[in-house]
């Protein structure tokens, strides 16, 4: 049974979910040229198929045994409730083995409490939701890692596996396919209007629990090669980050995405995270947006938590979006 509470977690998180995420352009800046330089000490195992060069959503590895994929994910309160917290921390890490056509297998649990401001009841809520999550998706949770913090976190480590010939990267898409959008948009502003407001918003839990699976088992029996999730970096972020790495450039239209319900009311209220507009400052600059408002480019840039796959290729019972073109000059993303 779920405790409860009338705590409101998202008061002591000074932002929420995949929001408070490091801005894309320092995050970028800051990881630039870390990676492994020269050869591995002895005993090293296997090869890096998909790194930190294109920003993908995990690392894999090609071993003797096949490809492991490994990710972690984790983030301040999102939500108040902190057995569904826990949900969807736990859907939104299981989320990056899936957009690499990946299936879970094990998962560490990551908990940030401030151990002295809030009860430890809560910290046991956050770790059930987690595990209710992981056990639908058949993933094992084996332990973790826990700090006492003064603003609390939540996440998981997460280790799946693969085939190495049927992955879904960020740098395979080709001019010509489709765009298909698993999740409608909207959860950034609905999830800042909860935050506010204390407004609970079921549809955006709804869809931020939403495991992911599916939508990368249809991918893989589609034929896809090309596919990421929309997350903290929004649509227009993650999409810039695809068609860059893949040398294309993404058309959307914008009447075509679908938007969570109270989604364009809540924009229209105000109700707009510092991490959305950092978003669309990023992409702006490489983006020909001049077909849309101010408004439709911010939900477009949403920050996402838990948010949907965007797949290069057509997935029956999901929205075609856009597609991908051939590269145009300095323009990675066109909204029309």
């Amino acid at each position: 049974m779920t405790v409860v509470t009338r705590t409101r977690l998202t008061q002591y998180a000074h932002g929420g979910g995949c929001a408070c995420k490091i801005p894309p352009s320092e995050l970028e800046a800051l990881v630039a040229g870390l990676t492994t330089g020269g050869p591995l000490g002895i005993g090293a195992t296997g090869t890096v198929l998909v790194g930190l060069d294109d920003g993908d959503d995990a690392a894999v590895v090609l071993t003797e045994a096949g490809a492991l994929v490994a990710t972690t994910d984790f983030f301040t309160p999102v939500v108040d409730d902190p057995y569904d917290w826990g949900r969807i921390a736990a859907t939104n890490a299981l989320s990056d083995v899936y957009a690499m056509g990946g299936r879970p297998v094990v998962a560490l649990n990551l908990l940030c409490w401030p151990r002295d401001v809030l009860p430890v009841e809560l910290a046991r809520e956050v770790l059930r939701g987690g595990l209710d999550v992981a056990a639908s998706a058949g993933c094992h949770v084996a332990g973790g890692h826990s700090v006492d913090d003064p603003e609390p976190k939540y996440g998981m480590a997460v280790t799946g596996l693969a085939d190495p010939d049927r992955l879904l990267r960020n740098d395979a898409g080709q001019a010509g396919v489709p765009l298909t959008l698993t999740k409608p948009l909207g959860i950034g502003v609905l999830n800042s209007r909860h935050k506010g407001t204390g407004e609970v918003f079921p549809q955006a839990v709804d869809a931020m629990t939403t495991l992911n699976a599916e939508a990368s088992r249809a991918a893989l029996d589609a034929g896809a090669v090309c596919a990421t999730d929309v997350t903290g970096f929004g649509l227009l972020g993650h999409l810039h980050k695809l068609a860059r790495a893949s040398g294309v450039t993404a058309e959307i239209e914008a009447a075509a995405v679908p938007y969570l319900e109270g989604a364009r009311e809540a924009l229209a209220d105000g109700y707009v995270s510092g991490g959305t507009r950092r978003n669309l400052d990023w992409v702006r600059p490489h983006a020909d947006l001049y077909a849309i408002d101010e408004n439709e480019a911010l939900l477009l840039a949403d920050a996402q938590t838990s948010g949907g796959l965007l797949v290069a290729g057509e997935l029956p019972g999901h929205p075609v979006i856009g597609h991908l073109l051939p590269a145009r000059p300095g323009i990675t993303i066109a909204v029309r």
